[in-house]
């Protein structure tokens, strides 16, 4: 993988100021990428660190160009605005990343119809919103890529009974993608998930503290497979739902303990041991 293979190219992702999605936009701009970020994270939160414009001077100083647009990705107006936005300071748009996400671990019977409509609208409408808004520029871009954050569909019953309805939203993020890359000509289209549970916020603050984070990779072996994913020839992964470990290790990359993690960190979910 060349060191500059995403110069100058444009990544349009949702959410994007913390974690994952920051991690990815921050290895993308060491090889000189822009980013436009769609999130509504204007001011700070007390258990959240950063915001959209704490993101966007992150990676500006990695080596990017970044704007912030304030948004919600379930708006067709604010997916829009980014699209929009992306056209007028770069030119265009290469990428899009379906990074946003809304998750309750909940079963049927305890699962309010409030945040139902949450996970389903952040997760299914806002990639479908977003990846819509984007089509038009991503047409015109010689290596256009879409990659959305979301599992391999393992539909083992165990997987399946555990919290029905955020399985199905994850689960769509992934059809929606692999039905883009058939569907559409000249972009690829493929998803990305962690072997393991990725040190972020989330971890920390809802699966189990200090102790979580301490058995969680670092969000950069997802930042990794992301580049590698986004500067490899056209088609290479296109129409597949990809471990982040297994595209390391194509690219080379057989030591993981750089991340982390211990020497058996905890699987995410919809991950089966081998």
């Amino acid at each position: 993988m060349a060191e500059d293979a995403l110069a100058g190219r444009t990544i349009v992702m949702s959410g994007g100021s913390r974690g994952i999605g920051l991690a990815i936009l921050l290895a993308a701009a060491e090889q000189g990428a822009n980013a436009v970020l769609l999130a509504k994270t204007d001011a700070p939160h007390p258990r959240l660190p950063g915001t959209i414009h704490t993101a966007v001077a992150e990676i500006e100083a990695a080596g990017g160009r970044a704007i912030a647009v304030l948004g919600d990705v379930r708006s067709e107006d604010d997916c829009a605005r980014a699209a929009a936005s992306a056209h007028d300071e770069f030119g265009g748009i290469d990428v899009v990343i379906n990074n946003a996400s809304a998750m309750s671990q909940t079963s049927t019977a305890d699962l309010s119809l409030k945040r139902y409509d949450l996970m389903a609208d952040v997760n299914i409408r806002g990639t479908f919103s977003l990846t819509q808004a984007c089509l038009p520029a991503l047409r015109d871009a010689a290596e256009a890529h879409i990659l959305t954050l979301s599992p391999p569909l393992n539909l083992a019953p165990h997987w399946l009974g555990r919290f029905p309805a955020y399985t199905m939203t994850k689960y769509a993020m992934t059809v929606l993608t692999l039905g883009w890359a058939a569907e559409l000509d000249g972009i690829d289209a493929s998803c990305l998930w962690p072997q393991t549970r990725i040190a972020t916020t989330v971890v920390k603050n809802l699966l189990g503290g200090d102790e979580a984070v301490a058995k969680s990779r670092d969000p950069r072996i997802m930042a990794d497979a992301a580049v590698a994913m986004l500067a490899a020839p056209r088609g290479c992964y296109n129409g597949q739902a990809l471990i982040d470990v297994d595209v390391l290790r194509d690219a080379g990359i057989i030591d993981l303990s750089i991340y982390g993690g211990t020497d058996q960190p905890t699987l995410d979910l919809y991950v089966d041991p081998r």
